[in-house]
C-alpha cells in the first residue's frame, strides 16, 4: 500500500490491514520529498521506531543533481534509530535487488521469520 504523506485517512481504518513496516521514500533531487518525509514522522507511533522502518533514498546515482544534503538523511537514520538504503530506481539489477531487501526486511517485521526481530535486525542494519 502506498501513501503520498501521513496521517492516513480515517475512513476506511477498519478495513486498512495491519502495517508491518514502513519504507519513506526520500528522493535526492527533491527537497520537497524530505520536507515530507520529516512532517509525515510525527504522526508515526513510536513502537514503529523499534525495528520497523527505514529511509529509502532514491536517485543516489545522481549525486550531481542533489537538492538534498546527504547528512540530513544520515541524521533521519540515527535520531530515528532506523536504517537507510540507497537505489538507484532506474537501475533494473539495483531496483529488483533493493526490492528483496525491502520484502526480506517487510517478512521480518511481519514476523514470518523464526528467531529474527525487526528490532535485532534493524540494530544489525545500523551497525553494517
Amino acid at each position: 500500500h502506498l501513501a503520498t504523506s501521513l496521517p492516513l485517512p480515517s475512513e476506511g481504518d477498519h478495513l486498512r490491514p495491519r502495517i508491518d513496516l514502513i519504507a519513506f521514500m526520500i528522493d535526492i533531487k527533491s527537497k520537497y520529498s524530505l520536507k515530507n518525509v520529516e512532517a509525515s514522522l510525527a504522526h508515526v507511533a513510536a513502537n514503529f521506531f523499534l525495528g520497523k522502518v527505514c529511509f529509502l533514498v532514491t536517485g543516489v546515482g545522481r549525486v550531481n543533481y542533489c537538492s538534498v544534503e546527504m547528512s540530513s538523511i544520515w541524521k533521519l537514520g540515527e535520531v530515528y534509530c532506523s536504517p537507510v538504503l540507497y537505489c538507484e530506481l532506474e537501475l533494473e539489477r539495483i531496483r529488483v535487488a533493493t526490492a528483496q531487501r525491502l520484502l526480506r526486511m517487510l517478512q521480518i517485521c511481519a514476523g514470518h521469520v523464526p528467531g529474527v526481530s525487526a528490532l535485532t535486525f534493524s540494530f544489525l542494519l545500523r551497525n553494517s
